[in-house]
């Protein structure tokens, strides 16, 4: 499944005996994994190609005059499709050539080297789990060893992710995004001190059903019914007052698998939900509260006039969707994106925009329930076709003709 692979900038860089190079900032899901020189990038392609031949996308081939600006935007664009396209084969992502190379990149770029250290992973409860780590250590496996520790069974380790999450003294609960396998919690966290977040385990599937699965084992149980709880405290989930009220009974009594089919029935249980954010439809100027699971994206909309309009968007009315970087907000504080996806409203297509900062983890959140969607599909006979991209807007306007020569003198042998 392609990964949400960005790079944002790429920066001119001096060197110390006078040479010039540009460093790609690569970003994972909208945040900055590390930097990279083009000559790094096509070192490591040149690896993956030993291991895997012609299944590794082509690179974005070296340039042997000097750059102009229109020649270095054309690369940092095929950069970009390169490593969202690498991501598309599992061997190649669960490969140490592919893992090795996102650790160094992450670890030079923050200037972190691999040494001991602690880190806590916390549960929906709030509780948290020390653990005593290495810096170096992927998501996958400190995820493991985190499981491991609850007594979880290895084999239901995939129905669990680890995700950074900001929780606010509101009362407020925000995932910000799923942490990649093969991404350093450790030195993500330190990257993203400013936003505040923490490192949580949470369920990762949208189809409710699966709760079933994942029942018998008494970690897992624990797990969901933890997180139930609190995305019931958290106004997450909409029960009505007498569903609240048994709620409250069995939760009383500690009768965690009752608690849980019984929370199955009720609006929003099973999905995520979404910052407020602003959307164009029905029509621009419009706010909305976005929950996504159960096949669906539902909007809660509040329109300029303050009328409220609830819309349960279906996937399997859903063509397309892409996300699109439109540059840096008011203040410059967090970026903008913007959200699009195709969908046939009453047997016409056409695109609804919403804008969101959450616009990457919405797209992951849409890609799993497809992913399950089609593998249920599959047992029936069924097909599913959707497609999604990512966009990298230039935030800038074209320069004259006569500025047009920014990278003139980066030659190949500087990269």
């Amino acid at each position: 499944m392609k990964l949400h692979f960005s790079i944002t900038t790429a920066e001119e860089q001096r060197e110390r005996r006078g040479g010039r190079y540009v460093l790609y900032s690569v970003c994972l899901e909208g945040f900055l994994l590390g930097k990279a020189r083009y000559s790094q990038l096509r070192r490591w392609d040149a690896q993956l190609r030993q291991l895997f031949g012609s299944a590794v996308p082509a690179f974005p081939p070296k340039y042997y005059l000097a750059m102009t600006k229109s020649m270095a935007d054309e690369r940092q664009s095929q950069l970009e499709q390169y490593l969202q396209n690498v991501t598309l084969d599992s061997n190649i992502t669960n490969s140490d050539v592919f893992i090795a190379f996102f650790r160094k990149l992450q670890q030079d770029t923050f200037k972190i080297q691999t040494q001991r250290a602690f880190l806590d992973v916390y549960l929906a409860d709030g509780s948290n789990i020390k653990l005593d780590i290495q810096t170096s250590d992927t998501a996958e496996q400190i995820l493991e060893v985190t499981l491991c520790k609850m007594g979880l069974s290895r084999e239901l380790t995939k129905y669990f992710s680890l995700f950074f999450f900001q929780d606010h003294d509101d009362g407020v609960l925000s995932v910000v995004k799923k942490v990649a396998e093969f991404e350093l919690p450790y030195v993500s966290l330190q990257s993203m001190k400013v936003l505040h977040c923490k490192l949580g385990i949470r369920k990762w599937y949208m189809d409710p059903s699966l709760d079933t699965l994942l029942m018998d084992c008494r970690a897992s149980l624990n797990l969901l019914y933890m997180q139930a709880i609190q995305e019931v405290e958290r106004n997450w989930v909409k029960p009505t007052e007498g569903q609240m009220q048994k709620l409250e009974l069995l939760q009383k009594n500690a009768h965690k698998v009752k608690f849980l089919e019984l929370i199955r029935e009720m609006q929003f249980y099973g999905y995520v939900r979404l910052d407020p954010c602003m959307c164009d439809y029905p029509e621009e100027g419009c706010t909305a509260d976005v929950y996504v699971g159960n096949n669906e994206i539902n909007c809660c909309i509040k329109l300029p006039t303050n009328q409220i309009k609830e819309v349960s968007f279906k996937i399997n009315r859903l063509r397309s969707w892409q996300v699109t970087f439109l540059g840096a907000a008011k203040g410059g504080e967090e970026d903008t994106l913007e959200f699009r996806f195709e969908y046939n409203d009453s047997g016409t297509w056409q695109w609804i925009i919403l804008y969101t900062k959450q616009a990457f983890l919405l797209s992951s959140c849409l890609k799993k329930m497809i992913s399950e969607h089609m593998t249920k599909a599959a047992r029936e006979g069924q097909e599913m076709v959707v497609h999604s991209g990512f966009i990298s807007r230039k935030r800038f306007l074209v320069r004259p003709n006569e500025d047009d020569r920014v990278f003139e003198k980066i030659r190949e042998e500087d990269l």
